[in-house]
């Protein structure tokens, strides 16, 4: 592709509206409703999301995890406590999601502050994962550099004949964090790029103000 075809890509969006009152008072409901309407519309993968941390002096990265819960406290992932992103949120707690479903021209930004589950909610959806998931947790340093993937691939075999027929325990070193949002925007796409975009702002422990953004 060369620059002119690059710079001429775009989509006229022009499926839905969203507006201040349309919208629900709590932005964890109104991601319920969208997140519902996504799975409803077959959208791939709806629960993949961007999650975006940085290191304690402001160096950022981004990477794509699952969503596996959501609380009126927040958005819950699974990780290795080690990996990049384990050790970045340690050092510094802010971070931001995103998800994108694009057949429905739809964007959701969330930021706030990262905490690590109970080990007793890590440890109940660890025992809930598949059996081949959880060897993988085990054999994978995540993050680390390895040598090649026959040294995983020899890990994962070894594991599995050493836990045949056995409950796998938890690793300490994996489990489960929530991102308490502060910001929430949805963002729905509209004709002649002018988006709609509501942004909700908490402004206690239990309240949100709603406004408009400019798109």
């Amino acid at each position: 592709m060369n620059q002119e075809q690059l710079e001429n890509l775009r989509n006229e969006y022009k499926d839905a509206s969203l507006s201040e009152t349309e919208s629900k008072a709590d932005p964890i409901k109104q991601f319920d409703a969208w997140f519902s309407e996504a799975i409803e519309a077959k959208e791939p993968e709806p629960n993949a999301m961007t999650l975006a941390t940085a290191t304690y002096d402001g160096r950022p990265s981004a990477r794509i995890v699952l969503l596996k819960g959501v609380f009126d406290a927040g958005f819950v992932f699974y990780t290795n406590y080690l990996s990049r992103k384990g050790k970045e949120i340690t050092k510094n707690p802010l971070g931001a999601l995103t998800f994108f479903w694009a057949g429905m021209e739809r964007q959701v930004r969330i930021e706030g502050t990262i905490e690590k589950l109970s080990k007793e909610q890590s440890d109940k959806y660890f025992q809930s994962r598949p059996k081949s998931s959880q060897i993988g947790a085990l054999a994978s340093p995540q993050s680390q550099e390895i040598a090649s993937r026959e040294i995983l691939e020899k890990k994962m075999s070894e594991l599995e004949a050493e836990y045949d027929g056995k409950d796998i325990p938890k690793p300490s070193f994996w489990g489960g964090y929530i991102l308490k949002p502060r910001l929430v925007e949805f963002w729905q796409g509209r004709p002649s790029r002018l988006h709609d975009r509501i942004l909700y702002k908490k402004i206690d422990n239990k309240n949100w103000k709603k406004v408009r953004l400019a798109p």
